[in-house]
């Protein structure tokens, strides 16, 4: 499949406006050569129930779960509902 000029133009400017980062990281690399990471997480400290806690990783021990992945998704889900 070959893609024209105009269609070329118009994916990347949609892919700039919704991921600018992917292309800051591209910048960067031009410059140093490095690819710097894309993502970064940050660790937070929050109180929950103990009962709870321990249930919930249970669950995600048996499902095959990362607890913080389930937790981004439950709190992007709040977020953005």
């Amino acid at each position: 499949m070959q893609l024209d000029s105009k269609k070329v133009i118009e994916i990347s400017r949609k892919l700039t406006r919704e991921h600018p980062e992917y292309f800051e990281a591209l910048l960067e690399f031009e410059r140093t050569k490095k690819l710097p990471k894309l993502s970064y997480k940050e660790r937070a400290n929050f109180t929950l129930d103990a009962d709870m806690l321990r249930e919930f990783r249970t669950y995600c021990q048996k499902k095959g779960y990362k607890m913080s992945n389930v937790l981004e998704k439950l709190i992007n889900k709040e977020i953005n509902s």
